[in-house]
C-alpha cells in the first residue's frame, strides 16, 4: 500500500493506482470525461489536472501513478485554472445546441460548464462541422460535432464488446470518430456507447427527439430475455416505457446492458398489442370483456375434461414467463389432475434431472476464469453479457476452449476449437474426456478416439485453478443433452472443474424451480406439440417461433378444441381460439431466477395497457371459476410467498435444490436430430417485436430459429 495525501487528507492505495483511484476511494470528486471505471485509461481531455507538489506543471490524475508521501491538491487555483483552461478548448467547436439535445439534463459537459466554463468565448472563428454518419438502427451519429475526443465509445468496442468498430481518424481539429469504409456498428452490445458518451455525440437513435430527461420518472426492472436477469431502469413518461438503461450490479451485470435488454422496449407501444378479450367464433375474432372470455375458457374446459378426461387438457409455458405466474399455471393444471405441462420448447430430449440445473457458480466467476470449455453456444450471441465476462478471463490469460458447430466468431481469442456437427459433439466431447484420462492415467468410463483437438483441450483443462465446462443453449437442447452433461461431469471431476449451463431464458431456472415440466407421467413439450390434446394453454408462447415443433407444432396445436393464448400480443391467430391479454413485465410485478440461481422481484413500473391483466391474476380467477382451492391471492408477493413458505423470500434459491449430475443411464446412442437454437433477436416474443432490433445486420442474416 502507499500512502499520498489528497486536499489535507491521508489516503491509503494499492502500489500502482492512480491519483485518480485514491480520489475516489477518499470521496473526492475530480471532473474528467475520458475515464471510466471499467475502460483502459486514454488521458485524453485532461480535464481532470490536478495540482501535485514539485510537479512543473498540472499532472492529469487518471494517467499519473501514485507514489509514497505524494501531495495532492484538486482545488488549489493551479488546479483550477488548468481545469478551466481545458474547459475552454472543449468548448471552442462545441455547438450551442443544448436545447435540443438528447443528452441536456444528463451531459457532463454540460454539468462540468457550469463549474469550470466561462459565461462568454473568447474564440470567434467558425465551428468545425462533422459529417453525418449512418450507422445502423440503434445508434445516431448525426450531431457528431458535439464530440470532445474522449474515446470511450472506440475503448468500449475495443475491450468489452470485443469489437473495434469505431475508430479516430485524421489528426487536431480535423479528428473524427467513425466507422471505417462506411460500414455500421453491428455489435450486440453497442447500446453501452450511449451511456459511456459524455457528451451527445451518440445517441440513441429510438428514443431520438422522443422525451426530455427531466420529464421521466425512473424505475427498477430486471431483463425478462436471456438468463443473466440483467438490472434495469425503466424511464417513463406519461404511462409509457421511453428508454431502458443499466442499472449498475456488480454481480449480475456490471454497468452494461445488451441491445435486446435496452432496445425490446420498442414492442410494448407497437401496434401488435393486444389490449383486449378476443373469442374466435365462426373464424372471425370478436372482442369480448374478460367475464366473457373467462367463463368461455372455464366453460370450454369443464365440458373437455368431462368428456375427455383431466389428461386432454395441457400448458406449454414459457421460461420468460415471471416465476408467479409459472407456479399459478402448473398449481391450476395439476389441481385439474393434469400433468401436462412443460417450458422446455425447445428441447429434444426430456430425461427427468436430480435438481434444478444452473449455472453452477457465480456469474461474476465468469470473469475471473483461468480455463473454460463451451459446449453448444454461440456464446457471443446467446448470451451477450456472459461473453463480455469470459472476454474479460481471456484478456487476463484464460485459454477458452469450445466444441460448436460453427467457428466460433466471439470477438475474442479461442485457444482450441471443434468445429463438428451436432450429431458428433458427444463423441467428440468423449474424446476430450479419454484424452483427459490418458493424461492422468486413470479408466474413462466412455469411449473415445482422442485426436490432436482432444488432446490439446485435455490438456488446457488441467491447468489454471478457477475452470468451468460451460454448456449452452445448444448442448442443453440436444437430442443427447443428459449424455453431453454426464461426460462433462467427468472431465469437471477429473480437472477440478465446475459444470453448468448458460440457460437460455430469463426464468429458465425459476420455471425449473416450481416445477413447470411433468413430475409424473404427464406430456412433455414434444409430446404436446406433437399433437393429441383436447385443450391447450400457451402461456407467452408462440409454438411456430418458440419451439422446436415449428410450422407443424403450429398445426398440430389448431386441432385441438379449444386453444386458449396468454400473449401480450395478437399472437396464435391461425391456431387459437381465445385470445387474453396479459402484461409484459413492465405493466405487472413478477420474479425472475437468473443462471446463477439469484432470485430478484420488480415491479410494475406503467399501467397495464387497455385492459391488459398480469397472468397471475388471469390464473387466480381462472382457478376461482373452476371451484379450485388454493388460489385466494391478493398480489403478486402473496404467491411470492406461497413458493417460498418456510423461511420467506431469499436472495438466492437454496444449494440444496441446485444440481447439474446428469440422470441414470443417459442415452449415448447416436442421434440426427439438430438442435434448435433461438437467434439473437427471436429468442422471444418481446425481441421479435421490437422494430429497430429486427433492422440489425444481426436480425436480417438471422432468417428464423437457428439449428445448432
Amino acid at each position: 500500500m502507499v500512502e499520498i495525501e489528497l486536499d489535507g487528507k491521508k489516503v491509503e492505495v494499492l502500489e500502482g493506482s492512480m491519483v485518480m483511484h485514491a480520489a475516489e476511494k477518499a470521496g473526492t470528486y475530480i471532473p474528467h470525461f475520458c475515464y471510466h471505471k471499467k475502460l483502459s485509461i486514454a488521458a485524453n481531455c485532461r480535464m481532470c489536472l490536478v495540482d501535485i507538489e514539485k510537479a512543473p506543471k498540472p499532472m492529469p490524475a487518471c494517467a499519473t501513478p501514485v507514489t509514497q508521501g505524494m501531495v495532492v491538491r484538486t482545488k488549489s487555483d493551479k488546479a483550477v485554472k488548468a481545469q478551466q483552461s481545458v474547459m475552454e478548448f472543449l468548448l471552442i467547436n462545441h455547438p450551442l445546441d443544448c436545447p435540443i439535445c438528447d443528452q441536456g439534463g444528463e451531459c457532463q459537459l454540460q454539468d462540468l460548464a457550469v463549474g469550470y466554463g466561462d459565461s462568454s468565448s473568447r474564440y470567434q472563428e467558425e465551428k468545425r462541422v462533422v459529417a453525418i454518419k449512418d450507422v445502423g438502427p440503434l445508434i445516431s451519429m448525426r450531431e457528431m460535432s458535439r464530440c470532445i475526443h474522449c474515446t470511450r465509445c472506440v475503448r468500449f468496442g475495443q475491450e468489452v464488446a470485443g469489437v473495434m468498430e469505431l475508430g479516430m481518424s485524421h489528426r487536431g481539429e480535423h479528428s473524427e470518430i467513425e466507422t471505417f469504409v462506411g460500414d455500421t456498428v453491428d455489435s450486440e452490445l453497442s447500446g453501452n456507447m450511449i451511456d459511456i458518451c459524455p457528451v451527445g455525440a451518440l445517441t440513441s437513435k429510438p428514443f431520438r427527439y422522443s422525451a426530455r430527461t427531466w420529464e421521466l420518472s425512473r424505475r427498477k426492472s430486471i431483463s425478462p430475455h436471456d438468463s443473466t436477469g440483467a438490472n434495469l431502469v425503466v424511464q417513463v413518461k406519461n404511462n409509457q416505457v421511453m428508454r431502458v438503461v443499466p442499472l449498475e450490479n456488480e454481480a449480475v451485470n456490471e454497468c452494461w446492458i445488451a441491445d435486446r435488454d435496452r432496445f425490446s422496449y420498442e414492442a410494448l407501444n407497437g401496434p401488435d398489442r393486444l389490449t383486449a378479450p378476443m373469442i374466435k367464433q365462426g373464424g372471425v375474432w370478436n372482442t369480448v370483456d374478460w367475464q366473457t372470455a373467462l367463463e368461455y375458457v372455464a366453460t370450454g374446459l369443464k365440458s373437455i375434461i368431462s368428456d375427455n378426461g383431466a389428461r386432454s387438457v395441457g400448458a406449454l409455458l414459457s421460461p420468460h414467463s415471471t416465476l408467479e405466474e409459472l407456479h399459478l399455471a402448473t398449481k391450476l393444471m395439476r389441481a385439474l389432475g393434469s400433468d401436462n405441462m412443460d417450458h422446455r420448447l425447445r428441447h429434444a430430449e426430456f430425461t427427468t434431472a436430480p435438481g434444478v440445473r444452473y449455472l453452477g457458480m457465480p456469474i461474476a466467476d465468469l470473469s475471473r476464469l483461468d480455463r473454460a470449455l463451451v459446449v453448444g453456444s454461440n456464446l457471443r450471441k446467446d448470451h451477450p453479457l456472459f461473453a463480455q465476462r469470459i472476454r474479460q478471463s481471456v484478456r487476463n490469460g484464460c485459454q477458452l476452449n469450445t466444441i460448436a458447430d460453427a467457428p466460433p466468431q466471439w470477438a475474442m481469442p479461442v485457444a482450441n476449437a471443434y468445429v463438428a456437427s451436432p450429431a458428433d459433439w458427444l463423441a467428440h466431447l468423449s474424446n476430450v474426456a479419454f484424452a483427459l484420462a490418458n493424461e492422468l492415467g486413470v479408466a474413462c468410463p466412455f469411449g473415445g478416439a482422442p485426436d490432436m483437438q482432444a488432446k490439446a483441450i485435455a490438456l488446457s483443462l488441467r491447468g489454471g485453478t478457477c475452470k468451468a465446462v460451460l454448456l449452452g443453449n445448444a448442448a442443453a437442447h440436444h437430442p443427447r443433452a443428459a449424455a453431453l452433461l454426464a461426460v462433462a461431469n467427468w472431465i469437471a471431476e477429473q480437472t477440478g472443474s465446475t459444470v453448468g449451463y448458460l440457460g437460455e431464458a430469463a426464468n429458465t431456472v425459476g420455471a425449473q424451480l416450481v416445477g413447470a415440466m411433468p413430475q409424473t407421467d404427464g406430456m412433455d413439450a414434444a409430446a404436446m406439440l406433437a399433437g393429441g390434446l383436447k385443450a391447450v394453454f400457451l402461456m407467452q408462447v408462440e409454438p411456430g417461433q418458440d419451439s422446436a415443433g415449428g410450422a407443424n407444432a403450429v398445426a398440430q396445436i389448431a386441432k385441438a378444441q379449444m386453444v386458449v393464448s396468454l400473449s401480450p400480443f395478437k399472437a396464435n391467430l391461425d391456431c387459437a381460439d381465445v385470445l387474453l391479454p396479459i402484461a409484459p413485465f413492465t405493466e405487472a410485478p413478477g420474479t425472475f431466477v437468473n443462471a446463477e440461481g439469484r432470485i430478484q422481484s420488480f415491479h410494475a413500473v406503467v399501467r397495464p395497457l387497455g385492459d391488459a391483466r398480469p397472468a397471475w391474476k388471469v390464473w387466480r380467477v381462472l382457478g376461482n371459476m373452476l371451484g379450485l382451492t388454493g388460489f385466494e391471492f391478493d398480489s403478486a408477493q402473496d404467491v411470492l410467498k406461497s413458493i417460498f413458505p418456510a423461511d420467506g423470500i431469499p436472495a438466492m434459491v437454496d444449494a440444496s435444490r441446485l444440481n447439474n449430475a446428469a440422470p441414470a443411464h443417459p442415452d449415448f446412442s447416436a442421434s440426427t436430430v439438430t438442435p434448435c437454437v433461438a437467434p439473437i433477436y427471436g429468442l422471444d416474443a418481446l425481441v421479435r417485436r421490437a422494430s429497430s432490433l429486427q433492422m440489425t445486420a444481426d436480425a436480417q442474416g438471422a432468417g428464423g430459429a437457428r439449428r445448432g
